[in-house]
């Protein structure tokens, strides 16, 4: 007879006795994990330790004496393992003296180390973390962190910065340094502002993340920390106005508020920083040579891109206004207009300048050229211009040139490109298109040039080339053909829009994936548009103004990629035909004589 105990005594698989009902084997072996097992275990030991029970050391801290167990603080600190097991004299003593940590915070830490349970709140958090930091508890250091980050105010930003930045908590620190940066107008308001060492006034000024609705912000915010305490802050005044972005204030501001300041008047090097801003502001033809942190706009959180409609055909004639669209208020305001009137003109930013290329003014086609100061609200016709005259070209920037791509000089279409250098004021003739277009649209993607569509003075096409910028070569034809048509680059696709074919406005849209070399249809627009203009605008596809057959439109429309629909959104003030098109930046000041709105047309 076999042992019982054995598993194959107690029946194989599938073995019946005396009628016994089938029953899975028994196991070989149970495996089993106790949950209790270490929240007992670490009781018991709390339990010792409390009744003082098989403890090997006592800690010495400010005026209090705790008991515990070596073993138990090694495993849970290495400040403590490194202590115990080493060959310091402290591994040989049974009581040990420990300086420079507050009692409380310690008597709660080893708590922690017996009972995995600590409240961290806002009566002990700034002795907790020092504490943590000592005994490299590393769990108790990220709880305090996160308790702070909790407690970000504008009022206490700053201090919470500096604290991390004592104890090295890097990514509390950098949550504090993004508070500061996102609520900046609020912060330069407080206490804590005032009192900053010049160090830290620098790190936070010079960021290109803070959010400040014009850079008078900022210089307000220097002098008053100045001001503060002006015989011993007076001295560093140069150091802490060079990051100030001074070529970025309205020139009323520069002159009027910063140039005539005492405090900046008397001291050279502030006097120089405010002479490069008058002259960024008043030679704008040398900004390309004169770029720099000071020139560089800031980003911050609350101010957005806008949209300028430029010129264009109303009414039986071209039109020389101007006005700008804000997304986020929904508004058209009408700004400086051209110094002429111009359709079929070619519209791109480049250095944070609005450039209007050619077009006709109603009776002439021209080769000359303006150029928007959005800071001054001013236009100039210091730019050179173009080698031919030229109406519906097509205008874009590629690697900081401007491109004047076909269009017609009033005898002919064109297949001329021009490349315009902003340093040198000089355009230059660069390899021609396989073939002439006027009304084209020009997009660039993926460091290429593409020529979209138009008419070769005959007839629309369809066709697509593209400059390397070496040479043209053909890629993948539109499914329509189209000239006066808009197109815009919008997440990684090119979208080509509106226009006219062989007899009619259309409405009909597609769009080109580089990589597949393929163009795919999109929903239509609301409205048949031919010399549409078309924008990406804080992420959004806008087509505005154009004819649809028997009118002149002022509407836009707005195109949801994620629905697939196209909705209106709003009107400008002129109905526009073959008007340009530019996104900028929200302009740092609103210091503009807006233009009256006159009657709508």
């Amino acid at each position: 007879m076999g042992d019982p105990l054995l598993p194959g005594a107690i029946g194989g698989a599938g073995a019946t006795t005396g009628g016994a009902v089938d029953r899975p084997p028994s196991p070989a072996r149970l495996s089993h994990t106790s949950e209790k097992h270490p929240k007992v275990t670490l009781s018991e030991l709390n339990m010792l330790r409390r009744h003082r029970e098989l403890c090997d050391v006592v800690l010495n801290v400010g005026g209090r004496k705790i008991f515990a167990h070596r073993v138990i603080l090694s495993a849970c600190s290495p400040y403590f393992r490194a202590m115990f097991t080493g060959e310091l004299e402290e591994s040989r003593q049974t009581e040990v003296t420990i300086r420079d940590i507050d009692e409380n915070a310690m008597e709660l830490l080893i708590d922690f180390c017996y009972t995995a349970h600590i409240i961290v709140e806002e009566s002990n958090v700034q002795t907790l973390l020092p504490a943590a930091c000592l005994l490299q508890l590393v769990e108790i250091q990220d709880i305090c962190c996160e308790f702070l980050k909790r407690q970000l105010d504008p009022t206490n930003c700053l201090g919470i910065r500096a604290f991390a930045d004592t104890h090295s908590c890097r990514e509390l620190l950098r949550i504090a340094d993004k508070f500061t940066q996102h609520n900046f107008q609020e912060v330069m308001e407080s206490e804590e502002f005032l009192l900053l060492p010049v160090g830290q006034l620098v790190d936070i000024i010079c960021s290109d993340e803070l959010n400040v609705r014009s850079e008078e912000q900022v210089f307000n915010a220097v002098m008053s920390w100045l001001k503060y305490n002006v015989a011993d802050r007076r001295q560093h005044l140069a150091q802490v106005l060079q990051h100030v972005r001074l070529p970025l204030l309205s020139p009323k501001f520069l002159v009027g508020t910063v140039g005539s300041d005492l405090l900046v008047r008397s001291d050279e090097a502030c006097r120089d920083l405010v002479d490069e801003a008058k002259n960024y502001l008043l030679l704008p033809q040398e900004r390309p040579l004169m770029q720099g942190p000071r020139t560089r706009p800031r980003k911050p959180t609350r101010r957005g891109e806008v949209l300028f409609a430029v010129g264009g055909w109303c009414s039986g004639d071209a039109i020389a206004s101007v006005e700008r669209f804000d997304p986020q208020t929904n508004d058209w305001k009408m700004v400086a207009p051209m110094s002429k009137r111009r359709c079929g003109v070619g519209v791109a930013v480049l250095n944070d300048l609005l450039y209007a290329v050619g077009g006709h003014d109603g009776q002439s086609y021209l080769n000359s050229i303006e150029r928007y100061d959005p800071q001054t609200n001013q236009w100039s016709c210091d730019v050179a211009p173009t080698t031919s005259c030229r109406t519906s070209v097509g205008v874009a920037v590629l690697d900081g040139f401007l491109y004047a791509v076909g269009g017609q000089d009033g005898v002919q279409c064109l297949n001329h490109v021009e490349r315009y250098d902003p340093k040198e004021n000089k355009w230059s003739k660069v390899a021609p298109m396989t073939t002439r277009r006027l009304g084209v649209a020009v997009a660039v993607l993926g460091g290429y040039l593409y020529a979209i569509g138009g008419s070769d003075g005959q007839c629309p096409l369809n066709t697509v080339e593209r400059y390397d910028p070496r040479q043209w070569c053909a890629v993948n034809p539109m499914s329509t053909r189209r000239k006066h048509l808009g197109c815009a680059v919008f997440n990684n696709y090119i979208y080509a829009v509106g226009g006219r074919d062989d007899c009619m406005e259309l409405s009909s849209a597609e769009r080109y994936n580089p990589h597949t070399n393929t163009w795919s249809p999109i929903v239509a627009m609301t409205s048949r548009r031919s010399g549409v203009g078309l924008a990406v605008v804080n992420g959004q596809l806008y087509a505005v103004g154009g004819f649809d057959g028997s009118a002149y439109l002022k509407t836009i429309e707005v195109y949801d990629p994620e629905t697939n629909q196209w909705r209106l959104c709003g009107c400008m003030n002129y109905r526009r035909l073959g008007g340009g098109v530019g996104v900028m930046r929200a302009p740092q000041t609103e210091n503009y004589m807006w233009i009256r709105k006159d009657s709508v047309v």
